[in-house]
């Protein structure tokens, strides 16, 4: 027979507590039938937390014994809970992976097989272009992390505003193949710099910093990945030129 917990989480019509969500969803998968007890207005979620002297909803209760919130819920079973504040290289992995499957599949479309040229071109592109677009969602706090290593904005802040811009216009040339006069010389320009910065801030300096490729709020290490970002932009500039030879 499977255990019994009781979940008491706010459901409101303004507002559905999304860890109360998370609370009932993590006990069901670890066997426990769910109590499930909304707190439908705010008069009713204030009376329960001063009832039971707790400052926050969702609570669970297993066997009489209050457990707490959704971190505590994880806690009691042994999981790891997520830290916003980790580093990780999960966004520019999966900014990649999804690049690389999206020229794989523009090769099958238009040349009936992903293995091509096109494809290895497309996935440079479409990756620049992606990360552009992670930038551009907030160019003030990319403008933030950007200045604190690249060597040509530290110098000129406005550079770090047209970074982006420059970069989603030469990755969308080079997805076109058009204007390759325009993309492979503001891909070399921007890339060399990258490139030259995060040799000097990581190698160099031996600076511990955040990189602002996939935005200003990112969490990813500035180092190797960063680095392959610049040179992947650099690399495909010259192929792009002697291509047009």
């Amino acid at each position: 027979m499977a255990q019994t917990a009781q979940l008491y989480r706010m459901v409101t019509d303004e507002h559905i507590c999304p860890f109360g969500l998370k609370s009932k969803d993590l006990l069901k998968r670890k066997g426990f039938a769910v109590e499930d007890h909304p707190l439908k207005t705010r008069e009713e979620t204030d009376a329960f937390k001063r009832k039971h002297g707790v400052d926050t909803t969702p609570q669970t209760f297993i066997d009489g014994t209050r457990i707490g919130g959704f971190d505590d819920l994880q806690a009691h079973f042994g999981e790891d809970r997520h830290d916003p504040d980790a580093v990780s290289y999960q966004p520019v992995i999966a900014i990649f992976a999804v690049a690389a499957m999206m020229a794989l599949a523009a090769s099958w479309a238009a040349f009936g097989t992903p293995v091509t040229v096109r494809a290895a071109e497309w996935f440079i592109a479409f990756s620049m272009c992606i990360l552009a677009i992670q930038k551009l969602q907030d160019l003030e706090a990319f403008q933030t992390m950007f200045i604190t290593y690249d060597l040509l904005a530290m110098r000129q802040l406005r550079y770090a505003k047209i970074y982006p811009f420059g970069e989603a216009l030469a990755g969308i040339l080079m997805i076109s193949g058009a204007l390759t006069w325009i993309s492979a010389p503001v891909a070399m320009f921007i890339g060399t710099i990258g490139a030259a910065s995060v040799i000097k801030a990581v190698y160099v300096d031996r600076r511990e910093l955040t990189c602002a490729c996939v935005g200003g709020t990112s969490k990813v290490p500035l180092g190797f990945i960063s680095l392959t970002e610049n040179l992947m932009m650099g690399a495909m500039a010259v192929w792009m030129l002697a291509k047009g030879m």
